[in-house]
């Protein structure tokens, strides 16, 4: 698999996986970003996200992706944040780190994940039962 940086296809964790393959790497730490129903800052049920993407989104995370990437020690890095609508408990982004072993592997997942959530330019609607919605991380 070519990672597919923004997609507005459902995620596969299997393909991340096989993205990050070594037969070198003795772990791999994976992050898994799900919708889910509820945000405890709105009230009423959260029903999906609408992702809306800067057009340079894919190029920034393919930039984040390989700076993560040229790490010593790592030997895969996958990732792929999902746009348009995403129901409840489907995935919204995907993470997979290789490397020798497991500490390393934890630490880059870790710092990748607050990376792209701090600098990639996708922003989230959070659509509610009652069919309002409400913007998040706006200000």
């Amino acid at each position: 698999m070519t990672p597919r940086w923004v997609s507005d296809e459902p995620l596969s964790v299997q393909e991340h996986l096989d993205a990050v393959s070594d037969p070198a790497s003795g772990a791999v730490a994976l992050f898994v970003g799900r919708v889910r129903d509820h945000d405890p800052s709105v009230s009423g049920a959260v029903t999906g996200l609408d992702y809306t993407a800067h057009p340079d989104a894919s190029d920034t995370l393919e930039r984040l992706v390989a700076t993560a990437s040229v790490r010593p020690g790592v030997l895969g890095v996958a990732a792929t944040h999902r746009i348009g609508l995403v129901g409840v408990g489907e995935a919204a982004v995907v993470v997979a780190v290789a490397t020798a072993h497991r500490t390393l592997a934890f630490q880059v997942c870790a710092e990748l994940v607050e990376t792209v959530k701090r600098e990639l330019p996708v922003w989230k609607r959070e659509i509610l039962a009652d069919g309002s919605h409400v913007w998040v991380g706006l200000e």
